[in-house]
């Protein structure tokens, strides 16, 4: 079935990381059929790397201005009838895309992923993601999976049938996270999306605050904007409709008890037990991620990163408050498409 699939790689200066992902496509036990590499009016390398490694190389006569836009660029190009889309600065185990592809062989499934993982754990950013990831895709996209409705099949590495990506019009450009937008649609019109957590791939992850913000800040107000875009449908989705609804308090109470509450109440009854309300869900989390990280032999590398994920969280709640009193309250929609790394 590998033979059947074309890929994506939308790049935009990714000179460093393009050589990479290129070969972990190349070196693939089910390699596929064509790479497509949509050097995005790049300023360095990227169209010679590309073309150095035996890729279709594709330059738009501008700038898309976003990833999605991007993809787009390449996906009338796409003859397969599967189309799988990768960031480029991400790689592959040398079996995810035999195992991601075999769930598309139900004709309801229009859209599959995989277990992401950071590539590289060495700073505070890197390690909070990684407990984060870990967590995300050990207890949460299990259980979304179960009910055939995972919340978003992830940019950074999914594979598609073809003819549903394209009768969708390709990936929109009207949100800041256009795999949750497209995820979303195929709920909307009764298709299936389904998690492979064997199929695994390593993005690189923000490195430092300049391009963690920068991320951040596109994640929430891209969820923001398609909770507005895709309320209506969501509602219609049972699950999907309890899911989000937990998503969405979430993220406005726990980051306001987190923000406010617990210092507030440290400072007014002086008493700094209340701080432990960060860590209160400690086990709840630290248990699947230590299960995931034996499974992978890095439970030392999980517990050494552990701290720095309840950093990242506190951070993250920030951006999501903004998000929402931005887009909602606000009305200033972010339109401007930033790389997160």
């Amino acid at each position: 079935m590998a033979q059947e699939l074309t890929v994506i790689v939308p790049a935009y200066n990714e000179e460093a990381s393009l050589a990479d992902t290129i070969r972990s496509l190349q070196k693939q036990s089910a390699p596929p059929r064509e790479i497509l590499v949509v050097d995005d009016f790049s300023t360095d390398r990227t169209y010679e790397v590309a073309r150095a490694l035996g890729a279709t190389v594709l330059r738009p006569p501008r700038n898309t201005g976003t990833k999605a836009g991007a993809q787009n660029f390449a996906l009338p190009q796409v003859l397969t009838p599967f189309t799988m889309a990768i960031d480029a600065d991400t790689v592959l185990a040398p079996d995810a895309v035999a195992k991601l592809i075999l769930a598309l062989r139900d004709p309801e499934v229009a859209a599959a992923c995989g277990f992401v993982v950071p590539r590289y754990t060495r700073t505070l950013w890197e390690r909070g993601r990684y407990i984060e990831y870990l967590f995300a895709f050990t207890f949460y996209k299990p259980i979304q999976d179960y009910f055939d409705k995972p919340m978003i099949s992830s940019g950074c590495f999914s594979l598609y049938r073809t003819q549903a990506l394209k009768q969708n019009g390709g990936w929109q450009t009207r949100t800041m996270a256009e795999d949750m937008d497209l995820t979303w649609t195929f709920y909307s019109r009764r298709l299936a999306v389904r998690f492979v957590p064997e199929a695994v791939c390593y993005p690189i992850e923000p490195h430092d605050f300049r391009f963690m913000r920068k991320q951040l800040r596109r994640w929430s107000h891209g969820f923001v904007q398609n909770v507005r875009l895709h309320w209506r449908d969501v509602l219609d989705i049972p699950y999907l409709r309890t899911t989000l609804a937990v998503a969405v308090w979430d993220a406005c109470v726990a980051s306001l008890v987190f923000l406010l509450a617990v210092p507030l109440l440290t400072v007014l009854f002086g008493n700094p037990l209340f701080l432990l309300g960060y860590f209160i869900d400690a086990p709840t989390v630290l248990v699947p991620v230590l299960l995931a990280a034996a499974r992978r032999r890095e439970v030392g590398k999980a517990l050494a990163s552990f701290p720095s994920f309840f950093f990242l969280r506190i951070v993250n709640s920030v951006f999501v408050l903004a998000a929402f009193l931005t887009e909602l309250v606000l009305r200033k929609h972010l339109s401007t498409y930033e790389k997160g790394h």
